[in-house]
């Protein structure tokens, strides 16, 4: 039996990481760069270049998760 495939798999970043800020883009909807200095507040550093291809990437699963509650 083939095993879901990991979506984080090969990014720098751990998933914990990445889905807090695509979560925080679609739930909130919150600049790219408000939440880059939210997360450097949190003394996370990353850029807001970094943020935006992981919304395209997994920010559909994020914004259909409540519509299946």
């Amino acid at each position: 039996m083939k095993t879901p495939s990991d979506p984080y798999r090969g990014h720098r970043f751990p998933a914990e990481i990445i889905a807090h800020p695509v979560w925080l883009y679609v739930r909130f909807t919150l600049g790219f760069r408000d939440i880059d200095e939210r997360l450097a507040a949190w003394g996370i550093v990353l850029t807001y270049e970094t943020i935006r291809p992981w919304t395209l990437q997994f920010g559909q699963s994020f914004a259909n998760e409540p519509r299946h509650r």
